[in-house]
């Protein structure tokens, strides 16, 4: 039997000796899509190796949990020791990180985990330098700080190629796609947006993804590499934020970076706060206050809720048992017309709000 790879190759073969025009234009699609699927199996069976066990099992705990992700002796180890309680070894050669260390650090209110996890190398979706293990916890990460050192800049590129091929889109919003399965009738392509591939090529390609009868709309222009993302399941949007260690190594390090990196020393904790900052930012934490019946208004019981929660999600966090006893909500603050506005439990929470809940 052949393996995913060797597969893979074959239909390149294919590919390569297929005249591209309007005609093919539809084969071609699919063709790509089969790859695409293939390499979805290879991430479903790195997902089922990761993970579990020899250290790669990590319990998500507190408000949020980071993910660092470098190339060996980048830094990761200083700066979660910096960061946290972690105690995650330090040493100037690779490979010290064998396994996950978790650790925990506390801003704003936030208690937020931040996991250090093995060097990231090129060929990690292979397996190599227990690559497939690292990738399965960065799937699971709430944000991932992607790291190197001032050195070795090109390494980012490296890490952003074995994080996409493992089906992780940082920075990226899930496509803007409904698809709406039917028993028969054929299928439906509806858009308002001009597209750059034909219908019937996005016909094509939900044919191979299984999917022959219904309506599917876009809601926005979509490439190929999109349209695969929209009809997998395996794939995880997650924010980044990259950063720049051992710059106190580079004078002019500012020459060899943009603004899209957050420059540090971590073994001189420098740049640290605002790195602190921008995790706050990329995480959308606001912090709410809640009062309880009868009290004064104050401000002594802070909670961490993320943009877009409702007072639902509060009650919720609170406790199961809590929220499903509650029956009435009122707020001062941001999001209140008026101090003490009673409100629905889908009104959206806001930074600052009071809120007052009674069953």
């Amino acid at each position: 039997m052949q393996t995913i790879d060797e597969q893979i190759e074959g239909i390149e073969a294919v590919l390569r000796k297929t005249p591209h025009h309007k005609a093919t234009n539809g084969f071609i699609g699919a063709m790509r899509a089969k790859i695409a699927r293939l390499n979805d199996k290879k991430i479903e069976s790195s997902g089922k190796g990761g993970g579990g066990g020899g250290g790669y099992s990590v319990k998500k705990q507190g408000d949020a949990t980071i993910v660092l992700i470098g190339p060996p002796s980048a830094g990761k180890s200083t700066l979660i020791n910096l960061l946290t309680n972690a105690e995650s070894k330090v040493a100037p050669y690779a490979f010290t990180t064998v396994t996950v260390v978790p650790g925990m650090f506390k801003h704003r209110q936030a208690y937020i985990q931040i996991l250090d996890i093995p060097g990231l190398i090129e060929g990690a979706g292979s397996g190599k330098g227990r690559g497939k293990e690292v990738l399965a916890v960065a799937r699971g990460a709430d944000l991932l700080i992607i790291m190197s050192d001032v050195k070795r800049i090109n390494a980012f590129a490296s890490m952003w190629k074995e994080l996409t091929e493992a089906g992780i889109r940082p920075n990226e919003e899930p496509p803007k796609i409904l698809i709406d399965k039917k028993i028969e009738g054929g299928l439906e392509i509806k858009s308002n947006i001009k597209q750059e591939m034909d219908k019937e090529v996005i016909r094509e390609i939900a044919r191979e993804y299984g999917i022959k009868n219904g309506v599917i709309t876009l809601n926005e222009r979509l490439t190929e590499e999109r349209l695969f993302d929209a009809f997998s399941g395996n794939r995880v949007y997650i924010p980044a934020i990259f950063v720049v260690n051992k710059i106190d190594t580079e004078p002019n390090y500012k020459d060899h970076i943009d603004g899209e990196f957050i420059p540090i020393a971590a073994e001189k904790s420098e740049g640290i706060d605002e790195l602190i900052n921008e995790i706050w930012k990329a995480l959308k934490f606001i912090t709410v206050y809640l009062v309880k019946p009868g009290e004064e208004l104050n401000f002594e019981n802070p909670m961490v809720m993320k943009e877009g929660d409702t007072l639902n999600d509060v009650a919720i966090k609170i406790g199961p048992d809590f929220a499903d006893k509650q029956k009435l909500a009122k707020i001062w603050g941001n999001g209140s017309k008026f101090p003490g506005q009673e409100v629905s439990f889908s009104t959206k929470v806001e930074e600052g709000m009071q809120i007052r809940f009674t069953s």
